[in-house]
């Protein structure tokens, strides 16, 4: 399953035989079961998971009980609760596994020794965030200048993917509307 990440991680440095082998020792591999939480509310967030196979997402549930769904990743992808990675304070959000999987977990608390030693992952993570974080900005834009059934059949569009791994009521959340105006759209009723 590390070779996933490699191939990931190849596709933006350079990766040696030593730089492999240093990842292989310090990284290590989860399994997870569909609706296993790998983070909580309230607790802190010392890991960035690279999903090897699977899918999870990263969650609240707001001041009315329910779940806002902020985020989701699959195969080939990077989740956590960045805030409370990055600062150590405690985290706002869920992150919970939608499917059964495999995970690489990277540990923060080991995260500046393995940036000494190959100081290529620096350049690394640069970019994948610069890449999340453009995606992010793509995301407000469309909730703000899109219709919820255009933001439905965009989502679609662009990530089909989804459409079929994620839970309906998942993905209403994710995309600002109810379960029952996702059915009435993918009836065409709406």
């Amino acid at each position: 399953m590390m070779e996933a990440l490699f191939q990931h991680m190849e596709r933006y440095i350079d990766l040696t035989a030593a730089d492999k082998d240093v990842l292989s020792e310090t990284l290590r591999l989860r399994i997870v079961k569909r609706k296993e939480h790998l983070l909580e509310e309230g607790r802190f967030c010392h890991s960035n998971y690279f999903i090897c196979k699977g899918c999870c997402r990263l969650y609240y549930v707001n001041d009315k009980g329910v779940e806002q769904t902020v985020q989701f990743g699959i195969d080939n992808w990077w989740i956590t609760d960045l805030v409370a990675y990055t600062s150590e304070k405690l985290s706002q959000f869920y992150l919970q596994a939608t499917e059964a999987g495999a995970l690489v977990v990277w540990d923060r608390r080991g995260e500046e020794k393995l940036f000494r030693r190959i100081p290529a992952l620096e350049r690394y993570f640069r970019l994948i965030l610069l890449r999340a974080a453009a995606a992010e900005q793509q995301r407000s834009r469309y909730f703000s200048d899109l219709s919820g059934e255009e933001r439905y059949h965009h989502f679609n569009r662009s990530f089909p993917e989804f459409v079929q791994r994620v839970p309906q009521y998942m993905l209403a959340s994710y995309l600002g509307f109810t379960p029952e105006f996702l059915s009435k759209i993918r009836a065409g009723k709406t």
